[in-house]
């Protein structure tokens, strides 16, 4: 549980990374989904979570929309608001398994290993740290079955926005100077995407 001197802490590392205003501006530019997902998940958690936005991958033209440093680990998190139905199909032969991720009918796979590539290189940016990396894409507007459940197609997490919140804030292995070292560590790394362009 975190105090009230943790809490305070925390606040003061969130108010110091959400000072940047190009990555403000980045996201705030970004898609509709990009735009909700961020405002929801800085409402919902507060000082809970470090939040950065719209990060350059060095030596890369790749981009990643949403990094969350929290006691659960290190999340890599992209929005998409596609609609229609979210499925997770097999489309392996008898006795084999090939998880597919279909929305609306289609095959959308390609944003799962999109994400992988992503995980893979906040994994490079954190260097000797042993920390667990999180991928997971979000849906915005997409529709889900009743008694619906996130699922893991290639550990990456297949969820949306309420349900992705409630992961974010679980306890984890990350201390409160573990979160907030991590996230200037990150933030360091991984720049803005429209400071890295000038």
């Amino acid at each position: 549980m975190i105090t009230h001197s943790t809490s305070s802490r925390r606040a003061s590392s969130v108010s110091f990374l959400g000072q940047d205003p190009q990555a403000t501006l980045a996201w705030s530019q970004g898609s509709d989904g990009e735009q909700r997902l961020a405002r929801h998940l800085q409402r919902a958690l507060a000082d809970r979570v470090v939040l950065l936005h719209d990060r350059t991958v060095p030596r890369t033209l790749g981009t990643i929309e949403h990094l969350a440093v929290a006691e659960s680990g290190i999340w890599v998190i992209d929005a998409n608001n596609s609609s229609g139905s979210v499925e997770r199909r097999d489309v392996g032969p008898w006795l084999s398994v090939d998880h597919r991720l279909y929305v609306g009918g289609r095959n959308v796979t390609r944003l799962v290993d999109e994400l992988g590539w992503q995980v893979g290189a906040v994994e490079s940016a954190l260097g000797d740290l042993d920390l667990p990396v999180h991928g997971a894409l979000c849906f915005t507007d997409a529709s889900w079955q009743l008694f619906r459940r996130p699922f893991q197609i290639r550990d990456v997490w297949v969820t949306w926005a309420d349900a992705l919140t409630r992961a974010l804030a679980a306890p984890g292995p990350l201390s409160d100077g573990d979160v907030m070292q991590t996230a200037l560590g990150l933030a360091e790394t991984l720049r803005p995407a429209s400071s890295a362009s000038r």
